[in-house]
C-alpha cells in the first residue's frame, strides 16, 4: 500500500460541488509570489514577533564561557579546559565582546520562555494544515486552470502537466519524472474524468514521495549529541536553534549553545539572549574572532561538564564564498578530532519561500560538509512549500525541522503524513 492510500484510503468521494464551480483565478498567485519575494529580502535572522508578557529578571543569566581570540590549529594540540569567568571580572578588551545589554530589538522579539506545554496530535496537524494553506491553494489554483482547459489525456495534455508542475516548485528533474510515469498510469488506471485524472497525478505524487525511505527524526547520541547549523543569512537559523535549544531544555536535557557566528553583527547577541530566556549556557567568542576557536572550547566544555547536547550556531555568509566553506572545514576537523563521530547532525536551514533557490544552496552546503537533514523555516508563509518533495526526491536528504509560526513551540518535527494532507487540501 502506498502512503497515498495510507492517508486518504483508497476510495475518494467526488470533488465537493463548491470547488467545481468556484472561480479558480479568483486566488491571485501574483500577490502570493510577491510576498514570497519579500521575505526571501530579509537580510536578519528569522526574529520572531511576539511580545513579552514577563518581566526580565537581570539575575538569572546562565553562565557564559567568553573565547578569547586564538590560533585554533595550535590551541587542538593542548589540553585546554574552559574556564566559565563572572563577566563583571574579565579584562575590559574582552568584555567588549560580550554586550552588557540586550539591545531593545534583539530582547523584544524573542519570546519569553514560559511553562512548556504539551500539544495534542490534533493541535500539530491543524497547524500543518493551516501552514500550507498557501502553498495548498497555489498547488489547487494551478491544477484546476490546467485541467479545465482540456477535454482529452494526450500529449499536449502531458506536456502542459509537465509545465504546471515545475511552475508548482516541484522541481524540474521531479516533473520529468512524474510525468512520464503518469503516461502510463493514466492509461493503466483508465481514468476518464477530470477528477479521475487529477486523483492519479495526486495519488502518484504522493507515493514517489513516500517512497524515499529517508530518516525524518533527529539523530539523539549519549553521553553527547552535537548539532551543527549552517545556512545563508537571514533563513532563521539562529531562531530554530534558540526554539530547539528550549525544546531540549524542556525534555530535561543540559543543553550548551555555541555562538560561532562571529562575523554578523547581532548574531552572538541573539543567541546570549535565546541563552537566557531559555536558561541553557552558552560559549562565545570575541567579535570577527575565529569561528573555529568558539568551536573547540565549546566541544571542550561540553564534554568536560557532561552536556547532553551541543548546539553550534555558523556564519551565514552567502554560500558561494570559498571563507566560508573553509570555516566549515575547519569546523568539521576540530568536531570530529574530539569526537570521531560527530557532528552527529548537520542541519542546513533553508526559507521555504525561496522555493527553487533553496536546492542550489542545498547542493553548495552539501559539497562541503555532508548534510544530515532540512530545517524549512517560515514554511507558514510560503505559498512553495512544494519544494520539499524536490528536496526528498533529488536531493535525497531528509526534512527534520519544519517552522510553522513564529511561536516558541512552532518549531516541529516534520510528518509526512501530515504534510501531505495539508499540501493536497484544497485539490481533495
Amino acid at each position: 500500500m502506498g502512503l497515498f492510500d495510507k492517508i486518504f484510503g483508497k476510495k475518494i468521494e467526488e470533488q465537493i460541488e463548491d470547488n467545481q464551480t468556484a472561480d479558480i483565478f479568483k486566488f491571485d498567485l501574483a500577490d502570493l509570489d510577491a510576498v514570497a519575494e519579500a521575505d526571501s529580502d530579509l537580510q536578519a535572522d528569522d526574529l520572531v514577533s511576539v511580545a513579552t508578557e514577563t518581566p526580565v529578571i537581570e539575575n538569572q543569566q546562565p553562565p557564559i564561557t567568553v573565547v578569547s581570540e586564538q590560533f585554533v590549529d595550535a590551541a587542538i594540540d593542548m589540553p585546554i579546559k574552559p574556564v566559565v569567568i563572572p563577566i563583571e571580572a574579565l579584562p575590559e578588551s574582552v568584555v567588549e565582546s560580550i554586550p552588557e545589554s540586550i539591545p531593545e530589538s534583539v530582547s523584544e522579539s524573542i519570546p519569553e520562555v514560559t511553562t512548556p506545554v504539551v500539544e495534542t496530535p490534533q493541535e500539530i496537524e491543524d497547524k500543518y494544515e493551516k501552514s500550507l494553506k498557501k502553498t495548498s491553494k497555489s498547488f489547487g489554483a494551478r491544477f484546476n486552470a490546467f485541467l479545465s482547459n482540456f477535454r482529452s489525456v494526450d500529449e499536449a495534455f502531458f506536456e502542459e502537466l509537465e509545465d504546471t508542475l515545475i511552475m508548482s516548485d516541484v522541481g524540474v528533474d521531479v516533473a520529468t519524472q512524474l510525468t512520464d510515469d503518469l503516461r502510463h498510469e493514466v492509461k493503466l488506471q483508465n481514468a476518464k474524468s477530470q477528477d479521475d485524472v487529477k486523483r492519479v497525478i495526486i495519488e502518484k505524487m504522493v507515493d514517489n514521495f513516500g517512497e524515499s525511505g529517508l530518516e525524518t527524526s533527529l539523530i539523539i547520541r549519549e553521553p553527547l549529541t552535537v548539532m551543527l547549523f549552517v545556512g545563508v543569512n537571514g533563513v532563521g537559523k539562529t531562531t530554530t536553534i534558540g526554539k530547539l535549544a528550549n525544546r531540549f531544555k524542556n525534555e530535561g536535557k543540559k543543553v550548551l549553545l555555541a555562538a560561532a557566528d562571529t562575523f554578523r553583527a547581532g548574531a552572538t547577541d541573539q543567541l546570549v539572549e535565546w541563552s537566557r530566556r531559555s536558561g541553557v549556557d552558552i560559549v562565545v567568542g570575541k567579535e570577527k574572532s575565529d569561528p573555529a576557536s568558539v568551536v573547540f572550547d565549546a566541544v571542550k566544555r561540553a564534554q568536560a561538564e557532561q552536556f547532553d547536547v551541543l548546539l553550534i550556531d555558523t556564519a551565514g555568509r552567502l554560500q558561494n564564498k570559498d571563507n566560508l566553506m573553509k570555516e566549515l572545514e575547519k569546523m568539521g576537523k576540530i568536531i570530529k578530532r574530539e569526537l570521531p563521530d560527530a557532528p552527529h547532525e548537520t542541519l542546513l536551514a533553508l526559507d521555504a519561500t525561496t522555493g527553487q533557490n533553496a536546492i542550489s544552496q542545498a547542493k553548495e552546503f552539501s559539497k562541503v560538509t555532508p548534510l544530515t537533514g532540512i530545517v524549512l523555516t517560515k514554511l507558514d508563509g510560503s505559498a512553495k512549500g512544494g519544494i520539499i518533495l524536490t528536496i526528498q526526491q533529488i536531493l535525497k536528504i531528509p526534512v527534520k525541522l519544519v517552522g510553522l509560526g513564529e511561536g516558541l513551540t512552532d518549531l516541529e518535527n516534520f510528518d509526512e503524513a501530515l504534510f501531505v494532507k495539508g499540501l493536497f487540501q484544497d485539490l481533495l
